[in-house]
């Protein structure tokens, strides 16, 4: 299926072969977003905290990938592929954010209302500790472990950032000791 809805000039799909998904099978643009949504979105809200710019990070990690998929060679899984353009993505949207001057106090509209028993309350703010914890993290602290808990081996952590699977260990150790110290548990 060929993207409609970008205006402008964009890499040519009708002269491509398919792309091929992990299983074999043959896929579009359409079906990787929709694969990868989730991956997407949490890689997103790894680098992004206000819901508005969170929105904008993955539109744009959305076309990084539409460009960058025929450059895809095969040569480590598709969704290695797209964790590595979202997280180059990411990159680029922090450093543009630390051009820009700090927004003001805590809009209370960003915080999302939980309804539920205690048990699921306190989960969820155990999760936004961590994903703010995580966002405090050193860029490439923070890339090996968004990527570690989507479920990536070490291997496939390499294959994505471009590193050696010594280098994911080190900095995996070094995230983990400090999100330690900043969410003061056991990990």
């Amino acid at each position: 299926m060929l993207v409609r809805d970008l205006d402008g000039p964009g890499p040519d799909r009708t002269s491509r072969d398919p792309m091929t998904r992990d299983d074999g099978q043959d896929t579009g643009f359409d079906d990787v977003l929709r694969q990868h949504a989730g991956l997407l979105s949490r890689i997103a809200a790894s680098y992004e905290a206000d819901p508005a710019l969170r929105d904008d990070l993955l539109q744009d990690m959305a076309l990084a990938l539409w460009r960058a998929l025929p450059n895809w060679r095969r040569e480590a899984p598709l969704r290695a592929f797209v964790a590595r353009v979202a997280h180059n993505r990411g990159a680029t949207h922090v450093v543009g954010q630390m051009r820009s001057p700090l927004g003001g106090a805590l809009n209370e509209d960003w915080i999302e209302p939980r309804h539920g028993p205690d048990g699921h309350a306190e989960l969820e703010e155990r999760r936004v500790r961590l994903q703010d914890a995580v966002r405090r993290l050193p860029l490439s602290q923070r890339q090996a472990v968004t990527l570690a808990l989507e479920g990536f081996s070490h291997a496939e952590i390499a294959d994505a950032l471009g590193i050696t699977t010594n280098s994911v260990g080190v900095r995996l150790n070094r995230a983990k000791a400090a999100l330690k110290s900043v969410l003061g548990e056991d990990a």
